[in-house]
């Protein structure tokens, strides 16, 4: 494992001890591809890789859920996919008009039209991220694209995956898990190139697809944005993610073979990702625990990482149970 600048969080009030938190390092994962990543933890302990949605870097997992899941026993790694926060970028140009057609699955425009990359690309990344940390299995958790990145790994390499967690995701199926057809337009729509527009665009977003059980404070909304646009955006990059997410195939028989602990949880107020994707999904996986949160969203509510981080920890621990 590399050397790393780390940083102490300091322990709370009940005297628990000090987590240490990495900077922000670079992994090289394949030729011309490096990802941006930071540690949380003991690197002794369980490994477990976190994997963020579309568009969204690292630090949309909340440094204080990585910190609480580092108190449950993991060695947390976050990162940014590639063209996301301080990744690389990817190369090839997606218009809005190719992403309005993949999304009405014109099989014609599929067929002669090839994504720059697929979601199995990005899973192939995860796996070099964990190849340079020398860690030959993990725990991995991934929230919307993030969550078929992590079935995707589970899939392709079963064996380096030793519990899957798939937050507000879906199968691949197109017939479910559907997107609400009036974010299009707003999801679509240029944010324009400053610090400002950004934050007004993120916001509307949020208005859209937050958790209206969970309504997160403005301030620290835009905090969030302030921070994403600061590491590096990619309008480009995001046109390239969304063609794969919206080519990705159909994943729900390969799923079944799947034999690791798994859970599926997904809000019910989703309007970016229906429910009946993570239904889907955890029909298809054996064994899969079904978590539905009533007023959740497409989000990670503050309030909910208690839940987040016990259900990531419950999984885990059907890993030794098995194994027993």
């Amino acid at each position: 494992m590399p050397r790393i600048r780390s940083r102490r969080n300091s322990p709370d009030a009940a005297g628990e001890s000090e987590i240490v938190v990495s900077g922000e390092l670079y992994a090289p994962v394949s030729p011309g591809v490096e990802l941006c990543y930071q540690t949380f933890g003991d690197p002794a302990a369980e490994p477990l890789l976190l994997v963020m949605g579309l568009g969204g870097p690292m630090t949309w997992w909340d440094p204080a859920l990585c910190t609480l899941l580092a108190r449950q026993g993991f060695f947390v790694i976050r990162y940014d996919n590639r063209d996301t926060g301080r990744s690389s970028r990817g190369t090839g140009r997606v218009t809005r008009r190719m992403l309005v057609q993949a999304f009405l699955g014109r099989t014609a425009f599929n067929a002669r039209t090839k994504a720059p990359y697929a979601i199995t690309d990005l899973a192939t990344d995860a796996f070099g991220l964990l190849d340079h940390l020398g860690i030959s299995s993990a725990h991995v958790t991934g929230v919307s694209m993030g969550g078929m990145i992590a079935q995707s790994m589970a899939i392709a390499e079963p064996a380096r995956v030793r519990s899957l967690v798939s937050i507000m995701s879906t199968t691949g199926r197109r017939t479910v898990g559907w997107q609400d057809p009036r974010l299009i337009p707003v999801l679509l729509a240029p944010r324009g190139t400053t610090k400002e527009a950004y934050i007004e665009g993120a916001r509307k977003v949020s208005a859209l697809i937050g958790s209206p059980g969970y309504p997160e404070a403005r301030e620290s909304a835009d905090a969030r944005a302030s921070e994403t646009y600061d590491r590096g955006v990619s309008a480009a990059g995001n046109l390239r993610q969304m063609l794969a997410v919206l080519t990705q195939p159909d994943r729900g028989r390969a799923l079944h073979s799947l034999r690791m602990p798994a859970a599926v949880v997904h809000g019910m107020e989703d309007r970016m990702v229906h429910p009946s994707g993570g239904r889907a999904t955890a029909q298809a996986i054996p064994g899969a625990n079904l978590l539905l949160i009533p007023g959740m969203g497409h989000d990670l509510p503050v309030e909910l990482h208690e839940t987040f981080a016990e259900t990531i920890r419950r999984t885990a621990d059907k890993v030794l149970v098995v194994q027993g």
